[in-house]
Order: structure tokens, then sequence, then C-alpha cells
């Protein structure tokens, strides 16, 4: 492996989380070691780093993170440039944001997702916040948006983790990091955390269980899960177990009515659970571009049903749930 850039250390954030999570200390020099193999192991890696490092170096304005549409950098150097590079690391799934004023317009709307979970969770101002499944950040910046203490992203995907360095190399933040693992790499049972995020990941656990007690143990006494998954119509106990595929998804292996989630929060060691409003995906929020050019949504549903998937199962439902630890 090459030398490491300075940069590339402090976009990760292992500094910020030497100072921030104490609770990590002894892990955290096996996970640094873990993580720079990870990426520069990856055949494309070396191409998406040549493309981050020739974004401007970041800014010492700070961002603006509390809206709809993150901006970081600064608008109008070399944007030609900026937006090439930005292309490099597609497709761009979630969103969007503006880099040094280039506007990347991701699959995913994820405001309204966003808006979804301020909707039912409690605060996260002066928390320290685990985002399971990050994806490229968007989440982990409308955290530090809305005052975390700390936001720490895993995301296994090392072109997501690509795409986050790219955000992270153009400000300057000492509240974020992402590790590109697993969360099954984190120290369990470390009760590190405020709150902790789970954004459409359960249905991608062929056991369900495990990972909602699994996020369990990263939870302080008290701290609140907050978990976004897809669910189906039915009562207690009615699950839906795709036999291949789900709105063209391989690895989709349950999905609950919204009774049988809670059964399984209930069943994990979660208290006081609150639901948000059940949510129709729409192409409005779903749906390619020209940053993501590739099938979307539109393109997984039956063509004379928009109420059914390619495969005859109930089109995308979702909801977003939080709960408690004892």
């Amino acid at each position: 492996m090459t030398s490491t850039p300075a940069w590339l250390e402090r976009a990760l954030g292992f500094e910020t989380l030497e100072t921030t999570l104490p609770e990590f200390a002894a892990w955290l020099p096996q996970a640094r070691t873990e993580s720079l193999q990870r990426l520069f192991e990856h055949g494309d890696f070396r191409r998406w780093l040549a493309a981050i490092a020739a974004l401007p170096d970041a800014p010492t304005e700070p961002a603006s993170l509390d809206c709809d549409v993150p901006s970081v950098g600064q608008a109008g150097v070399e944007c030609a440039g900026v937006e090439s590079s930005l292309q490099a690391l597609g497709p761009w799934r979630k969103g969007p944001f503006s880099v040094h004023g280039v506007e990347v317009d991701a699959e995913w709307r994820c405001f309204l997702k966003w808006q979804r979970v301020l909707d039912v969770a409690e605060p996260f101002a002066g928390q320290r916040v685990l985002d399971v499944g990050s994806g490229n950040g968007y989440f982990l910046l409308r955290l530090l948006g809305a005052g975390a203490k700390l936001a720490l992203g895993v995301e296994p995907s090392v072109l997501y983790t690509a795409q986050y360095l790219a955000l992270a190399r153009s400000f300057a933040e000492k509240r974020l990091a992402l590790l590109p693992v697993g969360v099954e790499r984190l120290p369990q049972n470390s009760r590190a955390f405020d709150s902790v995020l789970s954004m459409g990941v359960l249905y991608h656990r062929r056991a369900p269980l495990e990972h909602l007690a699994e996020l369990r143990g990263f939870l302080r006494s008290g701290g609140q899960l907050v978990l976004e998954t897809l669910v189906v119509d039915g009562p207690r106990g009615q699950v839906l177990v795709p036999q291949e595929r789900y709105a063209q998804m391989r690895n989709v292996w349950n999905i609950p009515s919204v009774d049988s989630l809670v059964e399984w929060l209930e069943q994990s060691g979660y208290a006081d659970v609150r639901l948000g409003a059940v949510t129709p995906t729409t192409a409005a929020e779903q749906r390619s571009t020209s940053w993501m050019p590739h099938p979307s949504l539109s393109d997984f549903l039956d063509p004379t049903d928009s109420g059914r998937t390619l495969e005859g199962h109930p089109a995308p439902r979702r909801v977003v749930v939080v709960a408690r630890t004892s």
C-alpha cells in the first residue's frame, strides 16, 4: 500500500474518533489499518482517489449543512474540473449535494426521508450518533447540521466511501468520521452512542432480530434507535420473504408489516416505540438523473400497475420508527 495522503486520513476522521470516542480507543489502530487496506486493495480506488485529489483543498469557512441540499466548498472554483471529478465517482445514488457550486442531483432526494426522521426522532443536538450503512454521507452531513457532537458512519462500499471522501475533502470539520467497514467490525456492546441510525438496512439482513440486537449494544441507556425500512400491509406476524428479487434488488430477505416490526423491536429489548407515517416511495423521491443514469424506481414497477413491483410484490412503502433502550 502506498503512503496515505494526510487529507484522506483527516477526511476519514481517525483523529476525531481518538478525541471524541474513548470507548473505541483500543480498537482504533486496528480500524485504521483495516480501513486503509480495504480501500487500497479495491481495484478502482486509486482512480477514484485521483479524482478526489483533483478537487480544491478544504476551505476554512464552515459548510452549509442544515438544508435540503448540503453545500460544501466554495462556488466558482474551477467548476468544470470539479464536475468532471465528481462525475468520475458516479453513479450518485444518495443526495443531493452542492460541491464547490456544482449541483449533484442524485437518484434519491434524501431530504424527504430526512424530514420524516425529524418528524418522529428526538433532537440530535449535542449527541454522538452512529449511522450504520451510511452510504456517501448525506445523513452524516444533515446530522452535523442538526448539531450532533459526533457523526460516525460505517459503510463497507468503497465507491460510497470515495464519494464521502470527495465531500469531506471539501470542508474542514472535526465532528465527522466514516469507517469503510461493516458494522460487525465495530467494538460490540460499547454503549457509546446517544442515537443510532439504520436507514434502509434491515431488509438486507438475513437475521433482522440479530441486527436490532447488535444496534442496541451501541446505544447508551435511554438512547434512541432511528430505524427506516420497507414494510408491507398486514397483521402482526405478516412478513414478506421474496424468493428471488424485490423491485429488482437481489438481497432483500424480510419485509415485515408495521405490527411485526414493532414486535421485533420489543423482542430485541426496545421500548417506547414511536411510528412515523407509512410513505409510498414515488418517482418524486427516487428517479434516474444525469448523475445516476441507470434504471430506477419507475423501471422496477409493473408498467400496468404502479402498486406492484415487476415481480408482483407490493410496491415499496417505507416507515421511520424510533425506539429507546432501557
